[in-house]
């Protein structure tokens, strides 16, 4: 994804070894520099668990005071659920994503591709932290939770009712995969700007970015924010 749509050979990750569900670097697009944030639903799904929220907004934080944009292309699951994540404070260190994209005020672009679950939908530079622009490929499912496990909580009692459980159940699925587990949902309430085709994506992306090069934001007088340490 990011060999396609950013400059031929511009991609430069770091801390690679680090955190691997979640991916950061720098790379140029049309020819300016921008900061990259991705999920790697290759390891552990894409999940947000502490390290990957970690890397993710020291990163955020770096493009930040040396004014560099960022795009943050999503495919996440959610956050790590599990005790060892509770006790070392997923939602402390979860939130530090969050302060770190919504505190900056440098030009903030998002893609949706696949899936955007639950908090971390959120927490993935959304509209509500201030994304100034962002776009869903039709193939996006923006929802609380996976189809699946929604379906078995939404729909419990009509499948436990049912002559044949398990045909219900995938009826209930696929069911709310069409009303729910959609970009067009979150497109209608503004949520998301627009549902693109995939091959859109670089030129809508250079767009934005040319539109926003200037961008200037203004925030309340303060010595600085407090961030989740």
């Amino acid at each position: 994804m990011i060999a396609r749509v950013f400059d031929s050979g511009s991609f430069l990750e770091v801390q690679n070894q680090f955190a691997q569900n979640i991916v950061v670097g720098f790379a140029r697009l049309g020819g300016r520099s921008v900061g990259i944030v991705a999920n790697q639903p290759k390891v552990m799904a894409g999940v947000l668990d502490i390290d990957a929220s970690d890397k993710a907004a020291r990163f955020i934080r770096f493009c930040d005071s040396f004014n560099l944009p960022l795009v943050t292309l999503v495919d996440t699951a959610g956050y790590l659920p599990g005790v060892a994540q509770e006790h070392g404070g997923v939602i402390r260190h979860g939130a530090k994503i969050l302060y770190a994209y919504s505190e900056a005020t440098v030009p903030k672009l998002t893609v949706i591709l696949r899936k955007a679950y639950g908090g971390a939908y959120i927490a993935m530079c959304s509209r509500h932290l201030g994304a100034d622009l962002c776009l869903a490929w039709p193939s996006a499912e923006i929802a609380v939770m996976g189809p699946e496990g929604a379906a078995n909580i939404i729909f419990k009692r009509e499948i436990e009712e049912a002559p044949d459980p398990a045909t219900m159940r995938k009826e209930k699925i696929e069911e709310y995969k069409t009303e729910f587990a959609n970009p067009y949902k979150a497109a209608r309430r503004g949520y998301v700007d627009d549902v693109i085709d995939p091959a859109q994506t670089r030129a809508r992306l250079y767009a934005a970015l040319s539109m926003l090069v200037g961008k200037r934001e203004k925030g309340p007088a303060r010595k600085h924010g407090n961030m989740p340490v």
